[in-house]
């Protein structure tokens, strides 16, 4: 906020994810005034306007990714985003479906739905529903959505994923790890055991789905046997691909309390294990007769 005007003086403005709407007002006050003249910050915004999801600017001419909820309420010990994006919050139904035709009129054809959660999307209709209305958009030829919390995919999720001929049978579902325990550390609301039976439906209702996920090592005080439950994990389930990721903490968060007690050695080697099983996986997956 304000501090960053201490730390960096050519900085003019600072403005919060939910303040992004008055950046042009805010330019036209700084213009043509000394760098130590003004100096403003808006961070306080708690919802973004709905005006600011139409403004017709898209940075590709065919694809387009579409905001369906902002912010988090689920509090994983690592994550940052509840703190700082705020509680997770909905966009109207028709909001969206408007922004998408306005979208399709200027040529657009597919789109990226967006959330920190997406699936745990409800307004007038809950992510399902919205999923269908989407597919009905006349001129969208394929749409697809990031990310997934396990705790809200279900069985319905992945029957509606395969009977939607629009929607491309793309799941991103983060892990995030294989141990109960670290799971429970993180506080991601579910186990390995339920997680592998989402990716055992998935596979079985989804035919032919792509599978991707996220994983963090070097959470803190994961044992060598904690990472092993990852690796076993990975090399069972076969991802198509993973986001793999060496844990560093974040201020204010429930495991910035925990001592980062795994060295920065070992978190590099258990990346590089994990990044060398999930590129052979991909390989494999890509080309399976090499």
């Amino acid at each position: 906020k304000e501090k960053i005007f201490e730390r960096a003086f050519g900085i003019d403005f600072v403005v919060g994810p939910s303040d992004i709407d008055k950046i042009p007002e805010i330019i036209k006050k700084i213009s043509g005034k000394s760098l130590y003249e003004v100096k403003i910050w808006e961070t306080d915004g708690s919802l973004r306007p709905e005006n600011i999801y139409h403004t017709g600017f898209h940075a590709d001419e065919k694809h387009s990714y579409v905001v369906i909820s902002e912010g988090c309420s689920n509090f994983c010990s690592y994550c940052v985003v509840p703190y700082v994006r705020g509680a997770l919050h909905n966009r109207r139904h028709n909001d969206i479906l408007k922004e998408i035709e306005e979208a399709v009129d200027k040529g657009i054809t597919s789109f990226t739905l967006l959330g920190q959660n997406v699936n745990a999307y409800h307004s007038e209709v809950d992510f399902i529903g919205l999923l269908k209305t989407v597919g009905k958009v006349k001129g969208l030829k394929e749409f697809s959505f990031l990310t997934s919390h396990p705790r809200n995919t279900s069985i319905e999720l992945f029957k509606a994923m395969a009977g939607e001929e629009k929607l491309k049978k793309i799941l991103h579902l983060p892990v995030q790890s294989g141990s109960d325990r670290i799971l429970k550390l993180m506080n991601r609301g579910y186990n390995s055991r339920f997680y592998l039976d989402l990716v055992q439906n998935y596979r079985k209702i989804v035919q032919g789905g792509i599978l991707t996920t996220d994983v963090i090592v070097g959470f803190p005080s994961e044992t060598e046997k904690d990472f092993s439950e990852t690796y076993g994990l990975l090399k069972g389930i076969r991802f198509n691909s993973a986001f793999i990721f060496k844990y560093s903490p974040r201020m204010g968060t429930a495991a910035d309390k925990l001592p980062d007690d795994v060295v920065k050695a070992e978190k590099e080697r258990r990346h590089k294990l994990i990044l060398d099983l999930q590129k052979g996986i991909s390989k494999a997956i890509r080309h399976p007769r090499e």
